[in-house]
């Protein structure tokens, strides 16, 4: 310290203070001048500046200015302004990362984060662990019709996009840019009673596929769009005969691409063929590579389990009840096979995770129709659980909910989440849509309870100002984005 102190009566006078318990050296001037000292000095024995040094301070600012290069500490090449390391410390305003800035580092004070610039994103170094604390209304988002499927993603250097299904073939459907923290409308799209969106990637090629019900020629499809670099536009790529359809799952195994289509009908016929298309490279387009037979398929998840891939169709209706299984299938030998049927009442989605090495499927069971029978819309919704030693996916949980149609697994720091998208209970279509938390040995316990209306699916995403959740709503233009405040 006596090195790096400025002389007695020098401009910068420095004096000795004591705030909550901890004692610091105030630099008195408005400006203050940098405490530096030359490493010759002190390692008087090194050439080199060791590559193990610890400097333990604590600084306390009152207010931070965001200027680019503004440093609480750093190292320069001696007799030189060369920077070798620097700290630099914002109030959440990210610092550029270039090759520039490659190996500094940034501490973000309300964050309470430790950075390193790797030449071109700040990669974490420490986080404090971030807990959900509540839950705000956030933005009210209003489409051109009723929304059945938002798919949020991002194209690199344009930003985070939001693809709007829109239900009313005479509007369209929408895709929005995150713009000055909220989804702005950017482009839109003809599609006719759109039910989903999914994007993918082959190779540098951005793709979305929407599930809609195009008829061309005499019968259905579905259209493929590829993102347009140059006029910055999603552009028709590839049109795929479908039936009513209403999911898409992209996918990969091996380095070889796949789309698979959930067709719910033909005509009043449920129990129809599911296809799975596969990517010719040579072609550049997809061609029809498998099909599976389905009972108003709803809804395909893939996802894999150590070397295994598996896919998970959810079943709707088979014509006459909704008390059917579901099927899940694993890739053997170049195709997809069972593995396992699923009891389900009118299954309209699935949704994997893990948590701590454990691999679970939630499926949302929407309406209970015997054969011939009443509906009821209040049932349960189930999460499965895989057991190594048996090999099969068995009961874990049983959850009440209300003709639901989605479920969306988050994470906040260590903590895990499933919100659920309850759509009606018979009476009203005004339902608290619910945020379970993973409590370990009790499961998933409800912990908030959001207002929705018609809620048909749930999207979470994260941006710098902070995570969030959004909601499409089948029943209504408006649909809403939440912020999800942590401590």
């Amino acid at each position: 310290m006596s090195k790096a102190l400025p002389p007695p009566g020098h401009a910068t006078p420095t004096q000795m203070v004591q705030s909550k318990g901890s004692r610091g050296l105030r630099l008195a001037s408005a400006v203050a001048a940098p405490l530096n000292f030359p490493a010759s000095q002190i390692f008087t024995n090194c050439y080199y500046f060791p590559s193990e040094f610890s400097l333990v301070a604590t600084v306390k600012i009152q207010t931070l200015r965001q200027k680019t290069n503004e440093y609480i500490f750093s190292v320069v090449r001696e007799g030189s302004d060369s920077l070798l390391l620097g700290l630099r410390v914002s109030e959440n305003h990210r610092p550029p990362c270039s090759r520039l800035e490659q190996g500094q580092l940034w501490f973000n004070a309300q964050g309470k984060g430790l950075f390193i610039c790797d030449g071109l994103t700040w990669r974490t170094l420490l986080q404090s662990k971030q807990r959900l604390d509540y839950v705000e209304d956030y933005q009210d988002l209003y489409t051109r019709s009723e929304t059945l499927d938002v798919e949020v993603f991002s194209i690199p250097s344009e930003g985070l996009f939001m693809a709007a299904a829109n239900k009313d073939s005479r509007t369209g459907s929408g895709i929005y840019r995150w713009t000055n923290a909220s989804f702005q409308l950017y482009q839109n799209i003809s599609t006719q009673e759109a039910r989903s969106w999914k994007h993918f990637t082959i190779d540098d090629k951005i793709f979305l596929v929407v599930a809609a019900n195009f008829r061309e020629a005499g019968s259905e499809r579905s259209v493929i769009y590829q993102w347009h670099r140059r006029r910055r536009r999603f552009v028709r790529y590839q049109t795929l005969e479908t039936h009513t359809a209403q999911d898409w799952e992209a996918f990969r195994i091996h380095n070889h691409s796949f789309l698979v289509v959930a067709n719910h009908r033909r005509d009043s016929n449920h129990n129809i063929h599911s296809v799975i298309y596969r990517w010719n490279p040579d072609t550049k387009l997809f061609e029809v590579n498998q099909t599976l037979l389905t009972s108003g398929a709803y809804d395909w998840e893939f996802f894999t389990v150590g070397p295994y891939h598996f896919l998970v169709v959810a079943n709707t209706f088979d014509g006459r009840t909704t008390i059917i299984s579901s099927t899940i299938y694993v890739w053997l030998d170049g195709s997809f096979q069972t593995f396992q049927s699923v009891p389900t009442v009118g299954a309209t989605d699935w949704e994997p995770f893990q948590i701590d090495g454990r691999f679970f499927l939630a499926v949302a069971n929407s309406q209970k129709i015997p054969d011939r029978g009443t509906s009821v819309y209040s049932i349960n919704s189930t999460v499965y659980e895989l057991n190594t030693l048996t090999q099969t996916f068995i009961r874990f949980q049983d959850i009440l909910t209300h003709s639901a149609l989605d479920w969306e697994f988050f994470t906040i720091g260590d903590e895990k989440f499933l919100v659920v998208a309850n759509s009606h209970d018979g009476s009203s279509y005004s339902l608290n849509s619910v945020v379970y938390r993973w409590q370990g040995y009790e499961g998933f316990v409800p912990v908030h309870s959001l207002p929705t209306f018609g809620c048909r699916d749930w999207e979470d995403f994260s941006t710098e100002e902070g995570s969030f959740l959004i909601y499409s709503s089948a029943k209504s233009r408006l649909s809403k984005v939440f912020k999800l405040r942590n401590y």
